[in-house]
């Protein structure tokens, strides 16, 4: 058995663990990152990605980001969101309504094999070593670093590292190592299906996504993204719960409202399913809960850091890589690798920036159970201009979407002041 040694060992290669290897490498901090996986290799999403993702990969690499947008036959701009309430009625919200020639797209849509392959392929540099189809066998955590075992198709190396990152999902090896199981509340996990189509018709000239809040999927929804090449992600996402209690059969329902639903079906006429029908868990950051402690961060999914309304995970996977390198570029040259020193560098830090957005998004995913509440919203804001636009500041302006968790904004609407 060979042995390597390493600063920083980050399981998982996805926009997480890649958003961790940019920053580490930025700071010259040597690491090792692996994968079970060969990429290209495809992940089941939603594939949207919001200015969040932008935020990180210009912080990353500006020209990266110049690279992303100066490709848009690759990486599709998009420029809003269209919200389709229970009723039916549709609502276009821009993300920049003062937008300008010059303006570029806050977003964009691409498909997840594109993406995590593009972010792969950028982590090559001096100070990242990358094995590709390795498993993580044993996790042995000590007071001077952290030993695993790892098998490269059936190659054993016995890794040693001051630190490990775990960026391999809510169901890896590390949070199944690190963290207890049996503490997650039942509101904290959603499935999403997701299904891509061609020749869907009725998109918008912008590249709006859409969320289609159907009665009978409250408080989910069912999404259709536009995709470069006149493609496009369709999919479902509902509370676990929700699917348990309700005894739901998620595809089907998803298959029934392409077929049925008034406003959707005459959209799919001459579609073609390209691809089968897959499914995955989404951990939902609807409660604070640990993200790391002695020698260890777990970030994105492993962190459970999905948004609890809009679904997003890529944004937040690669800012918490971020966050989760400066941690650890403060506590190597301090010699403080403990749990107390992550807590208050790593921890702390993510719920500071986020903590308000996943507390909002916890309320608005509650909100949807109401779908008169929808109907209501989105009626007033058809016949208001003004509405409209403060609706669509909410989406940059954390102080602004506060107020849709307070009946006070309701009582303003109703009574048009």
């Amino acid at each position: 058995m060979t042995t390597t040694d390493t600063k920083v060992l980050i399981v998982g290669a996805g926009p997480a663990g890649a958003g961790t290897s940019f920053f580490l490498t930025k700071f010259g901090i040597p690491h090792v990152v692996t994968d079970k996986a060969s990429f290209p290799r495809d992940k089941v999403c939603g594939d949207a990605c919001s200015g969040k993702t932008a935020l990180v990969i210009n912080r990353a690499n500006p020209e990266w980001l110049s690279e992303i947008l100066g490709k848009p036959g690759d990486f599709l701009p998009s420029w809003g969101i269209k919200f389709v309430a229970p009723n039916g009625r549709d609502l276009d919200i821009p993300f920049n309504p003062n937008r300008t020639p010059e303006s570029k797209a806050p977003g964009f849509t691409v498909p997840r094999l594109d993406l995590d392959d593009f972010l792969f392929r950028k982590m090559a540099a001096p100070y990242c070593t990358i094995l590709e189809q390795t498993t993580i066998d044993e996790i042995d955590q000590h007071k001077d670093g952290v030993t695993v075992i790892a098998d490269t198709k059936g190659n054993k190396t016995r890794i040693n590292a001051a630190v490990i990152i775990g960026a391999d999902g809510d169901k890896g090896i590390t949070r199944k190592h690190f963290m207890p199981a049996g503490e997650e509340s039942p509101r904290s996990y959603a499935v999403g299906l997701r299904a891509y189509y061609e020749g869907i018709t009725g998109m918008h000239p912008d590249n709006f996504i859409e969320l289609h809040f159907l009665p009978e999927m409250l408080p989910g929804y069912l999404w259709i993204f536009p995709l470069p090449h006149g493609r496009a992600n369709v999919g479902v996402g509902i509370l676990s719960e929700v699917i348990r209690d309700k005894k739901i059969n998620l595809r089907e329902q998803m298959l029934a409202a392409i077929r049925n639903n008034p406003n959707i079906a005459p959209r799919f006429a001459n579609a073609t399913l390209i691809d089968k029908i897959q499914g995955w868990g989404l951990p939902l950051a609807t409660e604070r809960r640990p993200m790391s402690g002695d020698r260890f961060m777990l970030v994105g999914d492993a962190a459970c850091l999905v948004d609890p309304f809009s679904g997003e995970g890529i944004g937040n996977a690669l800012y918490s890589g971020m966050l989760a390198a400066m941690a650890i570029n403060e506590a190597l040259p301090a010699n403080d690798l403990s749990a107390a020193f992550f807590k208050t560098h790593y921890d702390d830090v993510l719920y500071k920036r986020l903590g308000d957005e996943f507390r909002i998004s916890t309320t608005l995913q509650r909100l949807c159970k109401y779908p008169w509440l929808f109907n209501f919203v989105v009626n007033k804001a058809y016949k208001s201009k003004s509405l409209r636009d403060t609706i669509s500041c909410m989406f940059t302006d954390m102080d602004l979407r506060e107020q849709l968790s307070k009946p006070s904004f309701y009582f303003k609407i109703l009574f048009n002041k």
